[in-house]
């Protein structure tokens, strides 16, 4: 007895103390938000001021000072998120992971990330640099002086203590954003070269139709790809392995669905002065890949969302301009088979003969294991990566010595990239004239900039570095091109002016949401990947019902969750005649909606179900080995949509690819997917009114690495009940894999809304919150205003307003 009461007292004692440990690591992991704090490197005071949401005005005497003292605050609140996005950057995640992050390594160093954020870092001009430099030195002066202990991540994962900022780290996560931006070109094209060894080219396009009827023929690839030799080539396992494994890193998941950006002019507006919206659909992370932040100096009063690793506001406004991004889908990356010499296998051929590969070194740094050596070939094209992703491609089946290998051209890793200085001067824009000559520095990414003035000018401009392709280029860069035939190279950039831009057009409204943006007749080529225009159809008909707007019904408009695909996927599927009662039921409901995707309602898990099942029953038995990866985490809805309206006619889709003799027609297969839908969700129709679309579609916030982490998930994941889809103003983007495949992971990352009627007027939200601190309050005290479309207004601020004034710690101090 006396053992068992030193035992109950023993493990009492244990306890009390872990708790204790536990509450007092809680607060002591917290940074100091409020006082007067001694600082290393800085010349002058700076106050900063968070309100209740954790949201800091920064103000200092100098855009200096403001930002050295944003570099401090990004370190205060997302230090673990700010030393993970640079190790992703120099490609040294194994030194932490192990073993697990070996293939991104590998990728990005394959790539040359690092190498050309240092190039890019070289080349910045004295005042840019200088700037950069301040705001590394801010981060630098918290890891030198913060006495709070370290983020949870560095405990849990023993990780070392981060080494000090320099710009070649805020270059590097400025090409990691625009890689993300990008890398969806490439996919596409990995994804052609794999159709191609089993459909021809029509039959292709049947499956990845293209939003834009006026664009350029194509050539035959498929029968380019066998008269080359490839069908059967290892190297279209090595496609498949790459355009499933390439990496993304927080700005967007493979099948996000873009952003939406609209302005109306003064004439369209209760004020009379502009309007505009911005919400990019980017990766949902915890914590978010945004940070919002007001900086204030002499000559400079900006608010917005910045990048955590990176100076100046990105999306935002200042007293006189405010702009917002999506993306274009400009086809800024193009693949190339280069051919071996196959007695000289460190050769590939030219258009002048064959040439040397040249090589390079690179050392991987793993964690518990040995280190890694990967030779790095490039050509002329750039970097050769085929073999990439060491672990993936060891397991192919082995073969011949290969005879072709895939290498890459990118126009961010092309001399003169870049963005910091156009950053800085948006930043500081005094009208739209100024910001437009900014955007001529944004040459890393390309993106629609929509922009709006207090002097009533509202606009349009696509900005970025856009290759010129030549005219007889019949590849137009959709698929992998032969490497030694010279009407595949780019011939340089098109002009800034030549891309499409608009001012202040006459009908005073202006919407990209991804689609094509291109005039009739453009002489140009940027892309023939535009997005569905489903999002913007229904910005521009909520736009045009009311004569007047004001910020309450552009709210309304950014919570929309109307799908008009599912209104034209319902008009093509009216002459269902399923064959079991809650099949009935279901499609009784189903035609009675209007296409709300409400996260309260039966119908959006109704119908999400019933296309699930109903791609898999058209396409998986013709894609055969490649469904897995093509159909399944694909919606499809313009392929489904030409099957079923008869314009991909290509070959009989909706029959059995096993037993074609059974003659089975679309209409079959659509009442078979409904009934297996229905009775998946119900079993009596009564059970379909319980259904509840919000239960399925959760949005996902994902923590970089614990997500990957069952023991740790619940603690550093964040979820909440979402409505929309991929085809909603008020975006969802579906995971569709797995057990929760009606999980979203992508979704609108930031919501502002900017009134140009006054220089501080406007509203802004996102999720989960501003701080990556599991025990901060400001760690998901976002999440349920964001999943509600509830907004915060831009302004002072106000509450609960913490102050913090860093001074210079006197010499010697530390």
């Amino acid at each position: 007895m006396r053992v068992v009461r030193w035992l109950l007292a023993t493990m009492s004692i244990v306890l009390i103390a872990m708790v204790g440990l536990w509450f007092w690591y809680r607060q002591a992991s917290l940074p100091e938000h409020e006082g007067t704090l001694p600082v290393t490197w800085l010349p002058r005071p700076v106050q900063i001021i968070r309100d209740e949401a954790g949201v800091p005005t920064i103000s200092a005497q100098t855009e200096s000072d403001a930002l050295f003292a944003l570099g401090y605050v990004h370190a205060q609140d997302r230090l673990w998120q700010i030393e993970f996005n640079r190790r992703i950057g120099q490609g040294r995640i194994a030194e932490i992971v192990g073993p697990a992050g070996v293939d991104t390594d590998r990728f990005l160093r394959t790539l040359g990330v690092y190498r050309q954020a240092q190039a890019m870092a070289r080349d910045l001009d004295p005042e840019t640099r200088t700037l950069v430099e301040a705001y590394c030195a801010g981060i630098n002066a918290y890891l030198d002086g913060h006495h709070d202990l370290p983020p949870a991540e560095f405990l849990l994962l023993r990780a070392p203590s981060p080494e000090h900022w320099v710009p070649a780290d805020v270059a590097a996560w400025t090409l990691m954003m625009a890689w993300d931006l990008s890398a969806e070109s490439m996919r596409s094209e990995l994804t052609r070269l794999r159709l191609a060894e089993r459909f021809s080219k029509a039959e292709i396009d049947d499956f990845l139709p293209v939003w834009d009827p006026s664009a350029p023929p194509t050539a035959d690839y498929v029968d380019l790809y066998r008269r080359l030799g490839l069908p059967g080539h290892a190297l279209t396992d090595q496609a498949g392995q790459l355009a499933q494994r390439l990496p993304d890193f927080g700005f967007a998941a493979a099948q996000a669905e873009g952003s939406n950006s609209w302005v109306v002019g003064g004439s369209r507006t209760v004020s009379g002065r502009p309007l505009l919206a911005n919400d990019p659909h980017l990766a949902l992370s915890t914590p978010s890949v945004w940070y919002f932040a007001r900086l204030k100096a002499p000559g400079l009063d900006v608010f917005g969302a910045t990048l955590p690793g990176v100076p100046f506001v990105v999306l935002g406004r200042n007293a006189h301009v405010a702009w917002g991004f999506t993306t274009t889908y400009a086809d800024t990356l193009d693949l190339y088979l280069e051919r071996i010499d196959p007695d000289h296998r460190d050769l590939y051929r030219t258009p002048g003969g064959y040439a040397p590969f040249e090589t390079r070194v690179e050392t991987i740094r793993v964690r518990g294991a040995e280190p890694v050596s990967l030779t790095v070939r490039s050509t002329r094209h750039g970097p050769v990566i085929s073999g990439a992703l060491g672990s993936a491609d060891a397991a192919l089946p082995a073969g011949p010595d290969p005879r072709y290998v895939l290498a890459l051209r990118w126009a961010s890793l092309e001399p003169g990239a870049g963005a910091l200085r156009a950053f800085r001067a948006m930043n500081h824009a005094a009208d739209v004239g100024q910001f437009e000559r900014a955007l001529r520095g944004v040459t890393v990414v390309v993106q629609n900039v929509v922009f709006a003035g207090d002097d009533g000018h509202i606009g349009l401009r696509v900005a970025g570095r856009v290759p010129v392709r030549r005219a007889d280029n019949d590849l137009h860069g959709l698929v992998p091109s032969p490497g030694w035939d010279a009407r595949y190279d780019w011939q340089g950039w098109m002009d800034p002016d030549d891309l499409p831009h608009s001012l202040d057009p006459p009908q005073a409204i202006i919407v990209t949401a991804n689609q094509k943006i291109t005039p009739p007749g453009y002489p140009g080529y940027i892309t023939m990947e535009w997005r569905a225009p489903y999002r913007a159809r229904r910005i521009e008909q909520l736009l045009r019902e009311a004569p007047r707007h004001d910020l309450a019904s552009f709210e309304r408009i950014q919570a929309d969750v109307t799908s008009l695909a599912a209104r034209e996927m319902m008009m093509a599927l009216a002459g269902t005649q399923p064959a079991t009662a809650v099949g009935r039921a279901a499609l009784q409901r189903l035609r009675a909606w209007d296409g709300a995707m409400r996260a309260d309602a039966p119908e959006p898990l109704i119908y999400q179900t019933w296309m699930r099942r109903l791609k898999e029953l058209i396409f998986n038995d013709d894609l055969g080995p490649l469904a897995h990866d093509l159909v399944e985490p694909e919606p499809l809805t313009a392929a489904m949509l030409g099957v079923l309206t008869g314009r991909a006619r290509a070959r009989n889709w909706c029959d059995d690819a096993a037993a074609p003799e059974r003659h089975v027609d679309c209409a079959t297969l659509a009442a078979q997917a409904l009934d297996q839908a229905a009775g998946e969700l119900a079993r009596e129709p009564r059970d379909l009114a319980r259904l509840r679309w919000g239960r399925s579609h959760r949005a996902v916030f994902e923590h970089r690495p614990f997500s990957s982490v069952p023991l740790l998930r619940r603690w550093f994941e964040q979820r909440v009940r979402d409505p929309g889809d991929g085809d909603t103003i008020n975006v969802g983007v579906l995971r569709l894999r797995g057990e929760r495949p009606f999980e979203a992971r992508a979704a609108p990352s930031l919501r502002a809304i900017y009134d140009l009627s006054n220089g501080s007027s406007g509203v802004w939200m996102y999720g989960p919150g501003q701080s990556g601190n599991p025990f901060s309050p400001q760690f998901g005290d976002l999440l349920e205003a964001w999943s509600k479309v509830r907004y915060r207004p831009i302004g002072p601020p106000a509450g609960a307003a913490l102050t913090l004034t860093l001074k210079p710690a006197p010499s010697g101090h530390k």
